[in-house]
């Protein structure tokens, strides 16, 4: 008797412990944004909703990179490679895009900061990477960032070394242009044979 009670709380248990490490695996990517937002891990930038209003003597160079999925037949590219600004002074760069397909194509464009330690302090108040970008064939479109860097970042002893920072993006397919040829693919397939 004490052997099938014994039993039925490991099986209890190990069902315990799989329902909970589900349940934390569906809740690790929400926590691990808000962590990346919140502390700016990974270079992962914060956004505001207006300009600031303190700006240090302390001069920082932006550098702006640019890279493209390789589904994505797009070009992509910034305008500028770099502005010197002073930190806390709003400023605006642009990026630009040109669709090389025949086939109207929509992009997402996901970014990060360099050094990462910066990440929390690089601030962006619009930038065309809060929304989907669909471009008609051939059209090419520049894409202004409106950002600034944080006037904390001079208390931060740890980035007194930072001089440069660099903002990078990277332009994916978007998720419904990638269901949307899948589904013209499937579809493909499933035309009857003629010969």
């Amino acid at each position: 008797m004490r052997n099938g009670n014994g039993n039925r709380w490991i099986m209890f248990s190990c069902v315990g412990i799989v329902a909970g490490m589900t349940a934390l695996s569906f809740a690790a990517v929400p926590l691990y944004d808000l962590f990346c937002r919140v502390t700016g891990y990974g270079g992962t930038t914060q956004v505001a909703s207006e300009k600031n209003d303190v700006i240090l003597d302390r001069t920082m160079r932006i550098r702006f990179d640019a890279s493209m999925n390789s589904s994505l037949d797009w070009q992509f590219q910034p305008v500028q490679r770099e502005v010197s600004m002073k930190i806390g002074e709003s400023a605006v760069a642009f990026y630009r895009a040109q669709n090389l397909s025949a086939t109207e194509t929509t992009g997402t464009a996901t970014f990060n900061v360099t050094p990462l330690k910066a990440g929390k302090y690089f601030t962006k108040i619009d930038c065309f990477c809060f929304t989907e970008q669909r471009l008609e064939p051939g059209q090419a479109v520049d894409m202004p960032v409106t950002f600034y860097v944080d006037p904390d970042i001079a208390d931060d002893r740890n980035l007194d070394d930072v001089k440069t920072i660099t903002l990078s993006y990277t332009f994916f397919p978007a998720e419904k242009d990638e269901a949307d040829d899948k589904t013209a693919f499937a579809g493909e397939n499933d035309k009857p044979n003629v010969n």
